[in-house]
């Protein structure tokens, strides 16, 4: 496992290093008037090519380890080929969008569903259970809600992580965390199939990372995001299924930051009228950017705001650990998790109230 999460950093970071030194030219085609837009200059937005690279690698050598023998007893068997067949729509609609701008949401929403159908398909993935007495009579009666809970998740995440990548480490870090708890609890398991397909996410993530933060000199862009989220819901749906002791509500709190961001955003922009598709400027990080990192002074604009930019990130990584340390510390107990996801909710929206009503206090602002 080891070894693996070793080459897909190695090779995500020097794929990143390559796209840096010769595929700046795209960028220029990014609009300087976009409302997501918190740099200055041409940056490539193709970190995610670099993150599916080390991932492919990394998964394909880890078939062939098992095809000489398995000597670590992972297991994979033919899991990670599975796995990139149904990552490949939505990354590839993703590096579109990001080399033409021109991919609606409309197509990226399809492409998303296509790798949820996918993943059904040649996974057999399903939620089995939510630990609500009610809901699994429910989900018993009816096993094609399990069916379209799990689609949901493979379909809708990749734009939850997609709407939180916004300044430089925020989504991968916020990645990296959660492939990292899930692989935990995985081991805790005893599931290693799935730990070492999540570490070598979490390693070529972080081979990303390297040229993302705090330099700025390489984004993720939508093909990164969509990579993310769809491991990501692969691998919290499957450790559910695969494994009865984890509580499904484990990987709800675990990723309850970007669900809770989409739903709130969805809900704020259809209360004005707005289409739940259009790019605005008011999500949470957003906020905190520009009404909590301010106190930045630099002769230079573009050295300003990529001051202020990588500042951001932080606030975001422990509103994150807010939420990632209780469930990996409580992942078999639903009770407690479901109290904590109640807890986030809550806290997130008084959060973003007061940062609305400049009611933030002095100590955060800085």
């Amino acid at each position: 496992m080891i070894w693996l999460s070793v080459v897909a950093f190695v090779v995500a970071a020097l794929a990143a290093g390559f796209i840096v030194r010769w595929m700046r030219s795209h960028a220029a085609a990014y609009g300087n008037g976009m409302p997501q837009r918190f740099h200055f200059g041409d940056v490539p937005r193709l970190g995610g090519v670099a993150v599916l690279l080390g991932v492919a690698v990394s998964w394909l050598l880890g078939m062939v380890q098992v095809w000489m023998g398995d000597s670590s007893s992972l297991r994979l068997g033919g899991l990670p080929g599975a796995w990139l067949l149904v990552l490949l729509p939505s990354a590839l609609c993703g590096f579109v969008e990001d080399l033409t701008q021109r991919l609606s949401v409309r197509y990226r929403l399809a492409f998303t569903a296509v790798s949820g159908v996918l993943a059904m398909l040649l996974l057999g993935l399903e939620v089995p259970r939510l630990d609500l007495a009610w809901l699994d009579l429910l989900l018993q009666a009816a096993p094609w809600l399990g069916v379209a809970i799990a689609l949901l998740a493979v379909a809708g995440l990749p734009h939850a992580f997609n709407i939180i990548d916004g300044y430089n480490g925020l989504a991968g870090m916020v990645a990296l965390i959660v492939c990292l708890a899930l692989a935990h609890v995985a081991l805790q398991v005893g599931d290693r199939a799935l730990a070492a397909l999540l570490v070598s996410t979490a390693a070529a993530t972080g081979g990303f990372l390297l040229w993302n933060y705090p330099r700025g000199m390489l984004f993720a862009g939508d093909g990164g995001a969509y990579l993310w989220g769809v491991v990501v819901a692969l691998g919290s749906v499957a450790l559910v299924q695969r494994n009865v002791l984890v509580s499904p509500w484990f990987p709800l709190l675990l990723l309850i930051y970007p669900v809770w961001e989409t739903v709130f955003s969805i809900y704020r922009k259809l209360a004005r009228g707005v289409s739940p598709g259009v790019a605005d400027a008011l999500h949470f990080h957003q906020l905190i950017y520009r009404r909590i990192v301010r106190s930045v002074f630099h002769d230079d604009e573009s050295r300003r705001m990529l001051m202020r930019n990588n500042r951001t990130s932080p606030y975001l990584w422990g509103f994150t650990l807010l939420t990632v340390v209780p469930a990996v510390l409580f992942w078999n107990n639903t009770p407690v998790l479901m109290v904590f996801c109640a807890l986030f909710v809550v806290s997130y929206v008084a959060a973003y109230m007061a940062i609305v009503r400049f009611k933030v206090p002095h100590w955060l602002r800085r």
